[in-house]
């Protein structure tokens, strides 16, 4: 199948030269899926953040090949083919539903997506949300707070979904939903890469299982601690 590989050769992932995960060594291509698991604290957020080009890696690389980005060259980074899906539901809790995801198809370069020619109230229901664009973000519900970040994964067409456990605040119904989602978007090419708690129901997805919390690294010779990833999810704020 056609589209994006991703390449990952001996990296190794962490904060401030301190060591979190790794070294790895990943080739994760189109109509694939990579789950993420391991205990808190084992690096999987940080991995993720550092495949969407929020953290430089502390030593390997990165590769892209097979992909065009937006402006329509060849693209050089995740960062410019991928929607990245953190902790937070980077919506603006003062401003409309409308509003935000307005904000993010400009800011992702929309008008290819699957839902960029249909109002964004059909988007919020592909994630089983009535029309609540003119709501503020912070009127909602902690599950309709997250679906409606979701729907975002729709509004612009990227080709690689990075996914930070993005069924957190989901009940049963829209963790099956979503699952559909992402399960259509790797058949059609798509890839993606989701550190998970919760199983997303992918058929043939393969599993990176990170090393254990509480356990040492190595790291440029000597053995730092892991790093605590509750801590860091506070800290990076609204992503």
């Amino acid at each position: 199948m056609s589209g994006p590989q991703v390449t990952a050769s001996a990296l190794v992932v962490g904060r401030g030269g301190a060591a979190a995960a790794g070294p790895l060594d990943l080739r994760i291509a189109a109509g694939e899926a990579l789950i993420v698991t391991g205990a808190n604290g084992a690096g999987k957020s940080t991995l993720l953040r550092t495949l969407a080009g929020l953290l430089p890696p502390v030593a390997g690389r990165i590769d892209v090949a097979g992909a065009t980005a937006p402006d329509g060259e060849v693209a050089r980074s995740l960062a410019e083919i991928a929607h990245y899906v953190g902790h937070r539901n980077a919506m603006k809790p003062n401003i409309s539903v409308g509003e935000n995801l307005a904000f993010w198809r400009r800011y992702l370069g929309g008008g290819h997506g699957a839902c960029a020619d249909r109002p964004i109230a059909e988007c919020l229901e592909a994630l089983g949300l009535p029309d609540l664009s003119h709501l503020p973000h912070g009127y909602l519900s902690a599950g309709q707070q997250r679906r409606a970040s979701l729907a975002r994964l729709l509004l612009v067409a990227r080709p690689v979904w990075i996914l930070d456990e993005p069924t957190s605040a989901l009940d049963a119904a829209s963790q099956l939903r979503f699952a559909e989602i992402v399960e259509a978007h790797v058949a059609a090419g798509g890839l993606v890469v989701a550190a998970t708690h919760q199983p997303l129901g992918l058929s043939a997805a393969r599993t990176l299982d990170l090393t254990p919390a509480g356990s040492l690294v190595a790291n440029a010779g000597r053995a730092v601690p892991a790093i605590d990833e509750a801590e860091l999810a506070a800290a990076e704020g609204w992503l």
